[in-house]
């Protein structure tokens, strides 16, 4: 099995930063794709960013230019540094990773339990 632990939510002005992380443990022999999904109240859950194994990444308009994912593969964790946060910001932030438990398993998604974000006007 594997686990993600989400780190780093938490209440801030509009404006402000806040920085996220999450670390994969357990059953892992690689890992593809890591990011961030949010979900905010009465929405659907909607993507954020995602990071490669390389480090390139992608990110939803929403937040160009604001938020800056990466990731750090010999933790196996992925981070999320959001700045000039904005009150549509404020959702619950998920990190999921893409993992591979072994070299002959197939890629599987796992989920951390989710951060709250919460932006001030």
């Amino acid at each position: 099995q594997v686990q993600l632990v989400e780190s780093g939510g938490g209440l801030v002005q509009a404006g402000g930063s806040l920085r996220l992380s999450c670390a994969a443990s357990g059953s892992i022999f690689s890992i593809n794709a890591m990011g961030w999904y949010r979900q905010a109240p009465g929405k659907q859950r909607e993507v954020v960013t995602a990071v490669t194994r390389i480090g390139m990444t992608t990110y939803a308009d929403s937040v160009k230019g604001r938020f800056t994912a990466s990731r750090d593969n010999a933790k196996n964790t992925v981070y999320l540094q959001m700045n000039s946060l904005k009150p549509e910001d404020t959702a619950v932030y998920y990190c999921y990773a893409d993992v591979k438990s072994s070299l002959i398993s197939g890629i599987s998604r796992y989920w951390g339990q989710g951060t709250q974000v919460t932006v001030s006007s």
